[in-house]
């Protein structure tokens, strides 16, 4: 049989069957290297529609409201470019507040990663039932805000709460914890209560930590102290400076001094006592004691701008302290 015959009998439809092979059915074959981006698109696309419907839509349409004078209800408003941003700029009462929350976000966020830690290298020694306290040290953390903010505004109620009860019993004034200049160490002692999130987090980089490393320290006479500065500390800066940017974001928006405010509801918004007036605080009375829609909207933009700021300053100022296993610009 000559080369042109066998090419003939192969072009035959039954051609394929006589030597084994299957014929290709319902087009070409889906490499793998297309299935693995499909089955990565169809898991990630909850996130993906739910980030650009919750959060990038919401964005966008705060933007377009920060430049008008829209107040939620009546239909006559106006369009006013950056006239929103200009009164922001000269309203003293947002920088008042702007630094009242920065002054937070220095004071908590130290606080809490500091006891946090302790908390996490407390329950990281072998002890007997170390499992229930590490439990017990995480709860207060699962608790709801509203549940927390309550719970301290019981407490520290200046007529009926706990504390000064306790302060009375003994003989002492009662203080009016509640009002300045002691709410805000009631505000920092409902953040240093919730410090189990930190702890969990410091433990699981604890860890991580070789313990070859502390050995060789031991060995060499190093103290624990001495230990814990040269050889815990530089290898949980990663997780350090994690929890230093989230608790900074946190900070800046947190709105518990509003659960502890004396009305406690939304037109209490006006007794925050004026230690607590924080950043959020005044978002919070724009938007719905005053009905400015579209300065409140600017508000919160200012606010992201500033976030970001921060976040990129951190990120930079401690690029030469913080120590990775693996060097996080490496290529694969």
């Amino acid at each position: 049989m000559t080369v042109d015959q066998v090419s003939s009998v192969a072009d035959r439809p039954g051609a394929a069957a006589g030597t084994g092979r299957a014929p290709a059915v319902g087009g070409p074959r889906i490499s793998m290297t297309t299935r693995r981006h499909r089955a990565f698109y169809m898991f990630t696309s909850p996130w993906i529609i739910g980030f650009l419907l919750l959060t990038v839509t919401p964005m966008v349409y705060a933007l377009w409201l920060s430049f008008t004078t829209f107040d939620g209800i009546s239909p006559n408003w106006k369009y006013v470019g950056l006239g929103n941003y200009r009164e922001l700029l000269n309203d003293p009462v947002t920088w008042d507040a702007l630094g009242r929350a920065g002054l937070f976000a220095v004071t908590s966020v130290p606080l809490s990663i500091a006891a946090g830690l302790a908390l996490a290298v407390l329950v990281n020694r072998p002890l007997k039932a170390r499992g229930l306290f590490r439990t017990l040290l995480y709860l207060p953390a699962v608790v709801p805000p509203v549940g927390a903010g309550l719970a301290f505004k019981l407490l520290f109620d200046p007529n009926s709460g706990a504390t000064n009860g306790v302060i009375t019993f003994f003989g002492f004034d009662a203080i009016g914890w509640l009002a300045d200049p002691y709410a805000r160490y009631v505000l920092l002692m409902t953040v240093l209560w919730a410090a189990g999130n930190v702890m969990i987090i410091s433990l699981a980089g604890l860890q991580d930590v070789p313990r070859e490393l502390h050995e060789a320290a031991r060995i060499d006479g190093a103290s624990a102290w001495r230990t814990f500065r040269s050889i815990t500390v530089p290898l949980l800066s990663p997780v350090l400076l994690f929890q230093t940017v989230t608790g900074m974001i946190a900070s800046v928006q947190t709105i518990m001094p509003l659960l502890l405010a004396p009305l406690g509801d939304t037109s209490g918004i006006t007794t925050v006592p004026q230690s607590n007036y924080l950043y959020m605080m005044h978002v919070f009375a724009q938007y719905f004691a005053l009905g400015r829609y579209g300065y409140a909207s600017a508000l919160l933009w200012v606010l992201f701008v500033l976030i970001l700021i921060a976040t990129g300053l951190i990120f930079k100022f401690t690029s030469g302290v913080v120590f990775y296993n693996v060097d996080p610009e490496a290529k694969k």
